[in-house]
C-alpha cells in the first residue's frame, strides 16, 4: 500500500516552521552566541529556511495547479509571501512588519490550493 503525502499540509508546517524560527528562537536562544553558536542572526539559515519552504510550497501548488486545477491565485499568493520573506532577510529593519503577512499569505496559498483541490473532488464525485 502505497501513502500519498499531502503537499499542502507539509506546505503549511513548513511555513509555520519558519514563523516559530523568526519569532520565538530569538526569545528563547539569546544564549547562544555566549557559546558560540549564532543562528539568530545568521543569513544563510534564513535563506535556508526560506529555500525549504519554496520548494516544499512549490512543488505542492505546482501539482495542485497541473493535476487538480487551473488557478494561478495560489501561486500568485505563495509568490508574494515568499518575496516578503526575502525581503525581511535583507531589510533586517523591517523584519517584525514583514513576518506576519508573509506568512499568512503563504498558509492562504496553501489553504487556497487545498481548497480548489477539495472543489475538484466534489464535482468528480458529483458526476459519478
Amino acid at each position: 500500500m502505497s501513502q500519498k503525502i499531502n503537499w499542502d499540509a507539509l506546505g503549511i508546517v513548513t511555513s509555520l516552521a519558519c514563523a516559530v524560527h523568526c519569532a520565538l528562537l530569538p526569545l528563547f536562544l539569546t544564549s547562544l552566541p555566549l557559546f558560540g553558536i549564532n543562528i539568530i542572526e545568521n543569513q544563510g539559515f534564513e535563506y535556508g529556511m526560506v529555500l525549504l519552504a519554496f520548494a516544499i510550497g512549490g512543488y505542492s501548488l505546482y501539482h495542485g495547479k497541473k493535476k487538480h486545477h487551473a488557478s494561478w491565485m495560489p501561486t500568485l499568493l505563495f509568490t508574494v509571501g515568499i518575496l516578503m520573506l526575502l525581503a525581511k532577510i535583507a531589510w533586517h529593519e523591517w523584519q517584525l512588519w514583514l513576518l506576519v503577512p508573509a506568512v499568512c499569505s503563504i498558509i492562504a496559498a496553501h489553504t487556497l490550493n487545498y481548497q480548489l483541490y477539495r472543489g475538484q473532488q466534489k464535482k468528480k464525485d458529483f458526476v459519478r
